[in-house]
């Protein structure tokens, strides 16, 4: 055994489906499937059973889950999360079919929280007077939505800041950290610990564009690291860019295999 199997089939047995939708509304099971609501009438499909399922049986899989959310007048779009490694025939050209659009593929990373600690930039960035601590106010979290927005050059997403205040509000164990310059939020990124195992994700990481390329996005990674550490968490999974998925490698994260969300919308 290798260790990208080890972490591969640790990723299938621990991190997918019910870890996946703890933060919804709503969640129901359609045969292999994992179905959920989001605040803001979003939908979700994700699955860790169709390997080795016949093209006619995902052809019917993928019509009834839609059928599911259609009927439903306020949902107004659908993700349908894939796994490159899964062997489920055709998968990717019936989502097509059927009115899923695919989007930018992502690196799903895994790996020792211990090595995102190493080489951490955070006393340089200090001198310059670059800090990295957590957050815990409401206020502090909707500046950490605005600047997200600004830095993905992007409108701010209403119900994503719902989803955020939320989780804030029940305090269900997700940590938010930013990166500060002259006490303004110049980074963020959020640690999600996955109940049931030794595993936290590690979301965000957004950065102001004036800011980047200066290592502010390893002192953010290894503060939620030591973070997770103290609570006693021992590794670390992220569903990466092409911007942090090297940031990631560099630091010991193995790239076990790519997930690419597919869009329905109304």
């Amino acid at each position: 055994m290798t260790l990208h199997t080890d972490y591969l089939r640790a990723y299938d047995l621990q991190l997918r489906t019910t870890p996946e939708v703890r933060t919804a509304e709503s969640v129901f099971t359609l045969g292999a499937l994992t179905l959920a609501i989001f605040p803001g009438g979003h939908g979700f499909v994700t699955y860790a059973g169709l390997d080795k399922t016949s093209r006619a049986s995902i052809v019917q899989t993928v019509n009834d889950a839609l059928a599911f959310f259609v009927e439903r007048p306020d949902i107004v779009d659908v993700e349908w999360k894939t796994r490159a490694h899964d062997d489920a025939p055709d998968l990717h050209a019936v989502l097509t079919r059927a009115g899923f659009v695919a989007e930018e593929p992502e690196s799903v990373m895994i790996g020792a929280l211990t090595d995102l600690i190493l080489d951490d930039p955070s006393p340089a960035l200090a001198r310059e007077g670059i800090t990295v601590r957590r957050i815990t106010t409401e206020a502090e979290v909707r500046a950490m939505s605005a600047m997200s927005a600004e830095a993905c050059g992007e409108e701010e997403d209403s119900d994503r800041l719902g989803e955020l205040l939320g989780e804030l509000a029940s305090e269900n164990g997700t940590e938010f950290w930013v990166a500060l310059a002259d006490e303004r939020i110049v980074s963020a990124g959020r640690l999600e610990p996955v109940p049931g195992t030794e595993f936290v994700g590690i979301w965000g990481g957004s950065t102001l564009h004036a800011y980047r390329g200066r290592g502010i996005y390893r002192a953010l990674t290894a503060a939620r690291a030591r973070s997770a550490l103290a609570a006693g968490k021992r590794f670390v999974h992220s569903d990466s860019t092409e911007f942090s998925r090297p940031i990631l490698e560099r630091s010991g994260l193995i790239r076990v295999t790519q997930t690419t969300p597919y869009l329905w919308e109304r």
